[in-house]
Formats: C-alpha cells, sequence, structure tokens
C-alpha cells in the first residue's frame, strides 16, 4: 500500500519503517521481533506529522515515553489450507482494472470520503489480490485485500455492506482457497470482527496492539 502511495518502507533488523508519513489506516512501523527498542523505533519514523501509528506485533513495547497511546489490541488469527469452507452466496473475481478497483474501493468505502486511498499503482503488485464479491446484478457488495507470500496469504479490509464480516468471509475464504489451495490464511482482528473470523474456522494465536501518535 505505501509502495502505490510512493513511499518506500524499510526492513530492519527489529522492524519495518516508513521514513514518511504512511497512507491512512496504515502504520508507520510494524515490529518484526519480540523486544524492539522503542525508543530506536520512535526515531525511524515521522513523529511530526500528525496520526503516526506502531503496529506492535507482540503487545510487548511500552512506547508511551515516546508520545504514543495504545489505540486498540488486537489478536493474530490463522486459518488453516485445509479448513473447509462454506459455499458463498455471491460471486467473485480479482480486481484487475482501475475500474474495478474504483467500484470496489466506493464499496469498501461505503461513503466515509476516503475511496482514493486505493490507487491503481496497487494493482501493480504481484502479490496483492482485491477480491471483489459481486451480487447478482454485478455491483460490488463485499471482498477483502489478499497478499500473498511464499508460506501464507494475509487478509485485510474485510467488509460488506450488507450483513459485515460474516456475510464477506465465504466469498474471501472461497477466492482464497481457488486461488492459493495449499496455504494458510492469516490476519489480525479485534472486538466483533474478532468474533466474526473465529466463526469462519480461524484460530486466535497471539496478541498484538497498535499505538497511535499524540
Amino acid at each position: 500500500m505505501s509502495r502505490s502511495h510512493g513511499l518506500a518502507g524499510e526492513f530492519g533488523v527489529q522492524a519495518w519503517t516508513a521514513p514518511a508519513r504512511t497512507p491512512l489506516y496504515y502504520p508507520d512501523a510494524v515490529t518484526l521481533v519480540p523486544g524492539a527498542d522503542p525508543a530506536a523505533l520512535a526515531a525511524r519514523i515521522d513523529t511530526a506529522v500528525p496520526g503516526a501509528s506502531v503496529k506492535d506485533s507482540f503487545a510487548d513495547l511500552d512506547l508511551t515515553e515516546a508520545g504514543f497511546q495504545a489505540l486498540f489490541e488486537a489478536e493474530w488469527i490463522h486459518r488453516p489450507a485445509s479448513a473447509p469452507t462454506i459455499t458463498p452466496d455471491l460471486d467473485w473475481n480479482v480486481a484487475g482494472d482501475p475500474d474495478t478497483l474504483l467500484a470496489w474501493a466506493l464499496a469498501w468505502d461505503n461513503g466515509d470520503g476516503n475511496a482514493d486511498l486505493f490507487r491503481p499503482e496497487l494493482l501493480d503488485d504481484p502479490a496483492t489480490f482485491v477480491l471483489a464479491g459481486r451480487s447478482a446484478d454485478g455491483r460490488v457488495v463485499a471482498g477483502a485485500v489478499a497478499s500473498r507470500s511464499d508460506q501464507v496469504v494475509g487478509i485485510s479490509n474485510v467488509f460488506a455492506l450488507d450483513g459485515g464480516p460474516d456475510a464477506a468471509w465465504p466469498v474471501v475464504l472461497d477466492a482464497v482457497h481457488w486461488l492459493f489451495p495449499t496455504l494458510p490464511v492469516v490476519g489480525y482482528e479485534h472486538g466483533d470482527d474478532l468474533a466474526a473470523a473465529l466463526r469462519h474456522g480461524f484460530e486466535p494465536v497471539g496478541p498484538l496492539r497498535i499505538w497511535l501518535h499524540g
């Protein structure tokens, strides 16, 4: 996502960081190992511009001295590749052109004014798949973003215009099963969204914490 906005992040030993503010809803730093140095982490990101955030992947940091406050706590989730899927009520496809991506983004945004977060450059990333669930009349009404690595498929931005994540997960998991049948599915959720993911075959595998500066 950051690359699609012209921002290149950097992998270090302890964390991935971005030198300038990342797109809305996306972290400026993500810890890669337990026990990262809070001061060194904060020094690698831009805290002068409001809204800097850190994904504390192991929920083991205290960033209060660096001016952060805990925004929310969540759980990493994991679903085995062999877990059965529910036949979805919706057809799906992978967004492959700017017009389809825009239709997906407008449905995901649902009138909040942030659809331009998803730029056409995102389609150039061979590891990113924008999954669009479509109603009988062809409208995008559900979906998610799948990010593939060699070991897992990460899922984010799960949504459905009606029925919430319980309506979205069947079509998302069906798409992932067809696209990547041998890979487990991972992500993170909290609150009601976590409860929905657990109903669809995920298991919690560890805590994380999101910190917000200011």
